[in-house]
Formats: C-alpha cells, sequence, structure tokens
C-alpha cells in the first residue's frame, strides 16, 4: 500500500509539473484568436505552430534570437563559474582543516536564506561604483555565486571523495591543486553537474536581477525581452502569440538541457575504490 501511495503522490506531482509545459507547447501553436477562443490542452483547428516561429524569430529585426544568445551567455558563463568556485570551494572546506572553518560554512550557508530582493539594490549601487551596471558583467558577475552549491559541493566531497585516496596521491607527489583538479572532480561530478543545471536555470529564469541592471534592449535576457513584448499586447494582439510561441521556445531549451546532462547523474567513480 505505501509503495501504491508514493507512486499516485508522485504521478499526481508529475502532472502537476508537466501541465503548464504541455499547455505552453500547445498554446504556441496558436494564432491570438485562437488562443483565447479554443480549449487550452488541445490544438485548434488551425495551427500555425510555423508562422509563429517564424514571426517570433524575425520581429524587430531578430530581437528573440540575441535575447537567447544572451540568455545562453549569462547562464552558461555564470553556471560554470559557479560550479567551478562552488566545487573548489566545497572540497576546500570537507578536507582542510583550518580555524574558523565552520564559522565560515554558516556564513556561506546563510547566503542560502537571503532573498535576492533584499541585495538588489545594494548589488546596484556596488556595481555603478564601478560602472558595470548596463553592461554583461552586472549580470555575469552576481551569477557566479552560489552558496548552495557550496554547501552541496562540501557535502559531496566528504561522501564521494575518500581521504585515504587524497593520501595516497599525496604519497605518489601529486599536489593539493593537481588532486583536486584531475581526481576529486571526477568523484565530484553529480554534484558538479547538480550545481550547473541548478545555477544554469536560476540565472535562466531570473527576472529582477536583469531588470534593475539593464537598460538596453540589447542587452536583455529572454525572461526580460519577452515581459518587454508582453506589454505591447494591448496595442497589438499578435504579441500574444509571440510572447507564448518565445516562452515555449525558452521552456525547451531547457529541458533538452536537462536531458543531455542526465547521463552524467551515476554512482561516482570511487565506488569500490577503497575497502570498507
Amino acid at each position: 500500500m505505501s509503495t501504491v501511495a508514493v507512486n499516485a503522490v508522485l504521478f499526481v506531482a508529475g502532472i502537476y509539473f508537466l501541465l503548464p509545459l504541455v499547455w505552453v507547447v500547445i498554446a504556441a501553436t496558436k494564432s491570438p484568436a485562437d488562443l483565447f477562443g479554443t480549449f487550452g490542452l488541445w490544438f485548434s483547428d488551425s495551427p500555425q505552430a510555423w508562422e509563429n516561429l517564424v514571426a517570433l524569430f524575425t520581429q524587430d529585426g531578430g530581437a528573440f534570437s540575441r535575447w537567447v544568445l544572451n540568455s545562453i551567455v549569462y547562464s552558461g558563463v555564470g553556471a560554470f563559474v559557479a560550479m567551478v568556485l562552488s566545487a573548489a570551494c566545497g572540497y576546500a572546506i570537507a578536507k582542510f582543516p583550518f580555524r574558523g572553518r565552520e564559522l565560515l560554512f554558516s556564513v556561506i550557508l546563510g547566503g542560502v536564506l537571503v532573498p535576492a530582493t533584499v541585495i538588489a539594490l545594494p548589488l546596484y549601487f556596488l556595481l555603478n561604483t564601478f560602472g558595470l551596471t548596463g553592461t554583461y558583467w552586472a549580470v555575469l558577475l552576481p551569477s557566479m555565486v552560489s552558496p548552495f552549491g557550496v554547501y552541496l559541493a562540501r557535502i559531496h566531497a566528504n561522501a564521494s571523495v575518500p581521504d585515504e585516496v587524497i593520501e595516497a596521491a599525496r604519497l605518489d607527489g601529486a599536489g593539493d591543486l593537481r588532486i583536486f583538479a584531475s581526481m576529486a572532480t571526477r568523484m565530484m561530478m553529480p554534484a558538479m553537474v547538480t550545481i550547473f543545471l541548478f545555477q544554469f536555470v536560476t540565472i535562466w529564469n531570473n527576472y529582477l536581477l536583469p531588470l534593475v541592471m539593464l537598460n538596453d534592449t540589447s542587452t536583455f535576457p529572454v525572461t526580460l525581452g519577452l515581459t518587454l513584448w508582453n506589454g505591447q499586447t494591448q496595442r497589438d494582439p499578435m504579441f500574444y502569440s509571440l510572447v507564448v510561441a518565445g516562452s515555449a521556445v525558452s521552456a525547451l531549451l531547457l529541458v533538452a538541457l536537462m536531458t543531455a546532462l542526465q547521463r552524467f547523474w551515476r554512482a561516482d567513480l570511487t565506488a569500490g575504490a577503497t575497502k570498507g
């Protein structure tokens, strides 16, 4: 009975999370009239998915393509740097005892509890002092920090990087930097991929930070660009289809990324490397 109950809850949860994605994909094939005049979870009699895609990528001189590229830069670069920094920091806190280690970890962990709205204005003033507001760096630099990533990296380093392996590498003459770069990162790969994905999705869906930092539409990410178009729907209903189609493309890109990186979620490479 417990297995049936758990499966039932998971099934309901799966439907709950998949329903918005199904709706937005179906809605992306409809005209503005059909978008409001037909059942949301089924296709209209005259679908126009291709026409919506063509309009999406040609509107305003191909602005959507630029926004997608900006989002890929913000999310890809920010998530990669955050992954590397989090892995290095988490590994150091886990494997190198030093005075104040737990206090430092507690301070970093406290960053998880700080809402993004609280630090948005201080970040703006700080970056404005250096003349970085309105540039790509205004979004990239704050995105390169992930307190949750440090927490996850430390927990995984403790569990998946045995001290015996580190000591054996040191006896063979390997330095700490080489041990981390060539051994620990391989053992921590599932955690690092998780950090990358979480940070990528967080940056991709971030709306507040670009809204505060950016003022040039050519630097907008997808979230801010689609909001800009959404504000024009009262003037031209065609923008409803553009916003929905853009949302569908954005969501499907994230789904593709998740699917491509799933193979890295596997048992860590040190399984059976040391005797229990």
